[in-house]
């Protein structure tokens, strides 16, 4: 099995590369590469996309590209294959994102993704550190050992309002909810950094090489 890793120069990868790469080897998952290439995408059995920065950049970089968003699009949407969106690269399954300026998602979650405005007014923006996860959909297989209180790492200014209930599967408290995990069918992503969250990230990510939906 092959786990496609996308990189389409939105951060550094450093660190989820060597996270998926720890936990493909602990759970026996296939092997990861590290791609912007949309055949090797197309080949894949799983996809990752990571992003870092703001939505349009991100949303451009991945464009920019020839070829690589249609292969994405069509393993995904048309092929079913699992995929896994982390920050940005959560964000960009949402109908559209409001940061800066309006730029359409994937539309694959029933939401947009708009600038976090807490209630009070002492918390700062990006939200930054780490939070306590309130989970939601305790029963989704990716979320299996993961509870409420588990500890996730945030680096964001912008978060998805979800408008269908059931696909928001985590949040956090600040200053009122922030959506921290959504998914459906065979797609999930979180707003976090899961190679930065320790035990509870890691965990994620061997739930997601081992998931069968």
């Amino acid at each position: 099995m092959t786990i496609a890793l996308i990189d389409y120069d939105a951060g550094n990868l450093h660190s989820a590369e060597k996270a998926f790469q720890r936990m493909a080897a602990e759970t026996d998952a296939g092997t990861l590469v590290v791609t912007a290439d949309p055949d090797v995408v197309a080949r894949a059995d799983r996809i990752v996309l990571p992003g870092d920065g703001a939505f349009p950049a991100c949303r451009r970089g991945l464009q920019a590209i020839d070829g690589l968003e249609e292969a994405i699009l069509d393993a995904v949407e048309t092929r079913g294959r699992p995929f896994f969106g982390i920050c940005v690269g959560m964000q960009m399954m949402a109908r559209i994102g409001l940061e800066y300026e309006e730029v359409p998602g994937f539309g694959w979650i029933d939401g947009q993704v708009e600038r976090i405005e807490p209630n009070d007014k002492a918390l700062k923006i990006p939200h930054m550190g780490w939070n306590d996860l309130i989970v939601e959909g305790a029963d989704h297989p990716v979320l299996d050992g993961i509870a409420t209180g588990d500890h996730a790492y945030f680096v964001h200014s912008y978060a998805m309002q979800v408008a269908t209930p059931a696909q928001r599967l985590a949040h956090v408290d600040y200053g009122g909810d922030v959506t921290a995990i959504v998914g459906r069918d065979t797609m999930i992503g979180t707003q976090f950094h899961p190679e930065k969250s320790q035990s509870a990230g890691l965990r994620l990510i061997a739930n997601f090489l081992q998931w069968a939906p």
